[in-house]
């Protein structure tokens, strides 16, 4: 049975940590699962991991909903979340209830994320009174790239943090169930987190949150030429599969592959009769 708010919510009750990992196929939702993760979230990260972009600025809804349909379809237990992407909520209330509508009926989502402080708290406001459950994102928002210039820490400097502090509380009375917290001083991440009645989930915002989220593909090493502080690298898949891709590649070329064990082989001596062709 798949988890629930409540039970979320029970987690941070009983001071036991979420563990949320992101995934956008078949295989990595299946890798999750049998791994006992709590939460997946289908994240417009895809845009950079799968995708090759430099930013998460083009995905689009029909790829989310893509996406979040082979992570539901391949699960049962976690709970999913699936990322709004950019311009599907910033123009209209309206296009942000349809939009978080499409990812819960098409997707099969339980919930939507949203990235942004005090300024959507009123359409958050709505979309739960739309019986659609929303996770706020605040800190670092990928979305904004544009805006801040880099992904850098957010919330170094008094105002910005009292900013990010006060935008907490209003998604949370907003109707959020949940909070991102992302590239944030742990300081601030630990005030947040044991004001907020509501769990946060961190990801390079320190120890203290009540969850932790990552990158599938930072996370296994997948790149090894992205190392942010924040990523412990559990694999160094990259080398791995580097290496053995290489390995089939040599024995392609010196003909030790495919040896008569990875062949098919006729039994039928009435068949391998038919093999002497005559010209």
């Amino acid at each position: 049975m798949r988890l629930t708010i409540p039970d979320i919510h029970l987690l941070k009750k009983e001071g036991k940590k979420i563990a949320m990992i992101t995934a956008y196929d078949s295989f990595f939702s299946i890798y999750a699962e049998k791994a006992g993760i709590d939460m997946i979230l289908v994240g417009d990260s895809l845009g950079m991991v799968v995708q090759g972009e430099e930013n998460t600025l083009g995905v689009t809804m029909d790829e989310m909903v893509y996406h979040t349909k082979i992570v539901s379809r391949n699960t049962q237990k976690p709970f999913i979340v699936a990322d709004m992407p950019f311009m599907s909520y910033q123009i209209s209330t309206e296009k942000a209830i349809e939009n978080a509508g499409r990812l819960i009926k098409e997707g099969k989502a339980q919930a939507v994320k949203i990235e942004g402080g005090a300024d959507f708290a009123d359409v958050i406001e709505k979309m739960v009174r739309a019986s659609i459950p929303v996770m706020g994102h605040l800190g670092l928002l990928p979305q904004s790239i544009n805006k801040i210039g880099s992904f850098k820490v957010q919330g170094k400097e008094y105002d910005q943090a009292e900013e990010i502090f006060k935008s907490a509380k209003a998604l949370q009375d907003a109707g959020v169930f949940a909070i991102v917290l992302e590239a944030i001083p742990y300081e601030l991440a630990k005030k947040i987190t044991e004001e907020l009645l509501v769990p946060t989930i961190g990801i390079g915002a320190g120890p203290y949150t009540d969850g932790q989220v990552l990158v599938v593909q930072d996370m296994l090493g997948m790149n090894e030429n992205f190392s942010p502080k924040f990523v412990k690298k559990y694999l160094s898949l990259e080398k791995m599969a580097v290496e053995a891709i290489e390995s089939y590649k040599n024995e392609v070329k010196n003909g030790s592959f495919p040896t008569l064990e990875h062949s098919f082989r006729s039994k039928n001596k009435e068949t391998i009769s038919l093999y002497s062709f005559k010209n």
